[in-house]
């Protein structure tokens, strides 16, 4: 299992007070925090991670790649979080399924291999969702646009091949609606009862969720279908491969973007068996009951296979009252009393597709006295009614409780 430990970086004091500051990365993992509290700093720092940990196990990188200097400016500045160094402070640790890296107070980056996980490691797909994605449901040709965030444009070159996926009426988990999608003219337009819209001219709502549901769903097949036909490198592909990724490397007429998608090109060969889906504020211009049909839809991916990974970051109470009924589900099919027609009738009150273990999830939620996250209390295994964003719905109830008392008084 993947963890993660952080000190004094970005508004991040340290990661977790408790646990000696580490923070585990289950199947599921939610951070919910006020805005600028450090969620997205956390997810962005996992995502770096886990893909430096990938190209290293695959063989894309030398170990001699990733140098401090490297890893600050060139592969934290792809989330844009190279600032977020605070000299003589800064600390990270990052303990993964075959390799460890270190980022020291002194300014050096230890990478340490973990020989004996590396036979079962699961490559994965790791996509990054960034909350900016409803720019590319509004803009015309959004990849001419300079000064994108690169994992903004990462984000939308998924998003292209997604499109491939819409054939005929393609269904849209909220209102009864789907997608049709025009390859001459590259436009995607949203179908309802007596409606058809370009996505450009939809509501805040599509243009947020189409782009997330579409790669998600897009990149869940794919990594599913890949797994089945997953395989070692024998001696000579590796051999092979190593090759041509040295050619990729001492060709100097590549930029660092052309170097990149030239290895994952090379690298899209060897099949991967692992969805990491990190996910930034999936209920974006979501009225509540979208917001719950997304995370079914989410969860659904998640479990297609064992070793995927959904990593969110979120400030709404609604997806953590549904994540409580995806675990209350869970529960519930594994007990041995259920039989088929309570499943059904379960089933019909929530997906089963979609329920999760209780073990399967770690909701960490943000302290702003500590700048820290601390993990969510359980009772009986379901997140805590006791959470921050609950105590920001019972604030409000008490200011207006207060508010009619003043009114008595009159």
């Amino acid at each position: 299992m993947s963890r993660i430990n952080i000190k004094n970086f970005g508004p991040l004091n340290t990661s977790t007070e408790s646990n000696d500051g580490w923070i585990q990365i289950r199947k599921i993992t939610v951070f919910v925090g006020n805005q600028g509290s450090g969620k997205s700093t956390i997810a962005k720092l996992i995502s770096t991670c886990i893909w430096i940990e990938k190209v290293l196990t695959r063989g894309d990188f030398k170990e001699k790649e990733f140098t401090a200097s490297k890893f600050r400016n060139k592969y934290c500045g792809y989330h844009r979080i190279s600032n977020y160094f605070k000299k003589g402070l800064t600390e990270i640790f990052y303990e993964g399924d075959s390799y460890n890296f270190t980022y020291t107070k002194e300014g050096d980056f230890i990478i340490k291999k973990n020989t004996d996980a590396l036979s079962t490691y699961p490559l994965p797909q790791i996509m990054y969702v960034p909350a900016e994605r409803n720019f590319i449901s509004i803009v015309n040709n959004p990849s001419l646009i300079k000064e994108l965030p690169d994992s903004l444009l990462t984000f939308l070159s998924e998003y292209d091949k997604a499109k491939s996926i819409i054939k005929g009426d393609f269904t849209l988990p909220i209102n009864e609606a789907s997608l049709e999608y025009s390859k001459p003219n590259d436009t995607i337009s949203v179908k309802g009862n007596g409606y058809k819209v370009k996505l450009q001219e939809a509501s805040s709502g599509f243009q947020s969720i189409v782009p997330l549901y579409l790669v998600s769903h897009y990149l869940s097949d794919s990594v599913s279908e890949q797994a089945k036909h997953s395989h070692k490198m024998n001696n000579d592909e590796a051999r092979r491969f190593e090759e041509e990724v040295s050619k990729i490397w001492l060709d100097n007429n590549f930029t660092d973007t052309q170097r990149r998608i030239a290895l994952s090109a090379l690298s899209a060969k060897f099949n991967k068996s692992a969805f990491i889906n990190i996910v930034e504020e999936p209920e974006q211009n979501l009225f509540p009951k979208s917001q719950s049909l997304l995370m079914q839809s989410l969860l659904l991916f998640n479990n297609k296979l064992d070793a995927n990974k959904l990593i969110i970051t979120t400030h709404s109470p609604y997806l953590i009252n549904d994540l409580t009924v995806a675990i209350k589900v869970g529960q519930l099919k594994e007990n041995k009393r259920i039989n088929d027609n309570m499943k059904d009738n379960i089933n019909s009150i929530y997906p089963l597709a979609s329920s999760f273990s209780e073990e399967d999830i770690l909701i960490y939620e943000h302290d702003e006295n500590k700048a820290c996250f601390s993990l969510l209390d359980t009772y009986n295994g379901l997140p805590s009614d006791e959470n921050f964003l609950n105590s920001q719905l019972e604030d409000s109830n008490n200011r207006f409780a207060n508010l009619l008392e003043i009114e008595q008084q009159l």
